[in-house]
């Protein structure tokens, strides 16, 4: 099971759930003021083996989406 992201604009909460992908979409209830939250995009990194055998890490990079609270990228008001 995945976990997700949500941001609470209310309290300025950020949490974290562990949810079935068929629930991915829908809301969820802030644990501190419990209205509902909807997910956000989560920053990751992960790690491979280049050519010469070398793990190398790497992150998300840093854009406006690291802390968007928008539910899709035409309603975020960060974009250009």
């Amino acid at each position: 099971m995945p976990i997700y992201e949500y941001f609470c604009p209310d309290c300025n909460s950020r949490f974290e759930l562990l949810r079935p992908l068929d629930e991915a979409s829908e809301k969820a209830p802030c644990p501190q003021c419990k209205k509902s939250v909807r997910r956000i995009f989560s920053a990751f990194a992960f790690s491979s083996k280049n050519s010469e055998g070398m793990l190398e890490t790497s992150a998300a990079t840093s854009s406006p989406c690291a802390t968007c609270a928008a539910t899709n990228c035409a309603s975020c008001s960060s974009k250009s």
